[in-house]
């Protein structure tokens, strides 16, 4: 049975003394698209960190390609095929479009070539080639950072909140070109806030809470529970609707994680519906649309 090409097995993980992550023990088999999901705080964008050798565990390892990921091992494990693109699109403000894709050349391809796969992928790009990056729109701007990935042919792609802060059309469109590049052998693992955007080209995902991982499954499984996954099972009949309690997973009541949460409705901007989320063990809250979940 082949190795799975990204592995935490027992993984904690924080920064100074605030530990984010409580023993993650997951697996990300090659091929396709995995989704993670969870709301702000969730440990999300730790996990992808660690997965790209930013930092490193406190206690247990991750394994990319059968092999330990160690803590600054950034530029290797680009070198072996992982690419991060991280939240906020990470490019070059001040380079030119053309300039933010000559530096992948990098990797050993030639200028021309890595113009040529990032055009003709993305022709709103060559459009706007002599153009800075930091005026780019911010659709415009994920656009770049997947051509500049894809200038290094990868094998793995970790991508951290495509969407945020784009509008749906221009997500619809970028979440179809993940597709496309997971048709053409590329493993990717998305870290979205938005789910039903992310599952819908996703063949499996994990959702995250607390810095655990409380439901993993195929995509259609999560999706017909998500709900449930991020704020708890249903009130039951003659509950009182503006509060309630629940539990996020019932393997961390058996273990007294306190996973307790509390939910009021209440009305948000534009007559929204929108849950906040008290952790009792963190006391700290969040916000969540719950166009978001559902």
């Amino acid at each position: 049975m082949p190795e799975p090409l990204l592995e935490f097995r027992g993984v904690r993980a924080g920064y100074e003394e605030v530990e984010v992550l409580h023993g993650i023990d997951a697996t990300f088999e090659e091929g396709g698209v995995t989704a993670v999901l969870g709301a702000n705080g969730a440990g999300k964008s730790t996990l992808l960190a660690l997965a790209a050798g930013i930092i490193g565990p406190s206690e247990g390892e991750v394994r990319f390609a059968g092999e330990k990921v160690r803590p600054g091992s950034t530029s290797s494990l680009a070198r072996r095929g992982l690419c991060l693109i991280p939240e906020g699109r990470g490019v070059f403000p001040n380079l030119t479009v053309r300039e933010n894709l000559w530096v992948m050349t990098h990797s050993g391809a030639g200028r021309r070539h890595v113009e040529q796969c990032a055009f003709e992928r993305f022709p709103r790009l060559a459009e706007r080639a002599g153009q800075p990056a930091g005026t780019l729109s911010g659709g415009e701007q994920q656009m770049l950072a997947l051509a500049r990935a894809l200038a290094t042919t990868p094998r793995l792609l970790l991508l951290d909140e495509l969407s945020m802060g784009l509008a749906p059309l221009i997500v619809e469109d970028l979440y179809s070109h993940i597709a496309q590049m997971a048709a053409e052998g590329i493993t990717v693992v998305v870290v979205e806030q938005f789910a039903r955007t992310a599952l819908s080209v996703a063949a499996t995902a994990f959702v995250m809470a607390n810095g655990r991982i409380v439901q993993t499954g195929t995509a259609g499984n999560v999706e017909a529970t998500l709900q449930s996954a991020y704020l708890g099972p249903a009130q039951p009949a003659g509950a009182s609707p503006a509060e309630g309690s629940g539990m996020l997973n019932q393997s961390d009541r058996s273990a007294g994680t306190p996973q307790e949460i509390r939910y009021s409705k209440r009305q948000g901007s534009g007559g929204k519906r929108r849950f906040r989320v008290l952790n009792e063990g963190t006391r700290r809250s969040n916000c969540e649309d719950l166009e978001h979940l559902t």
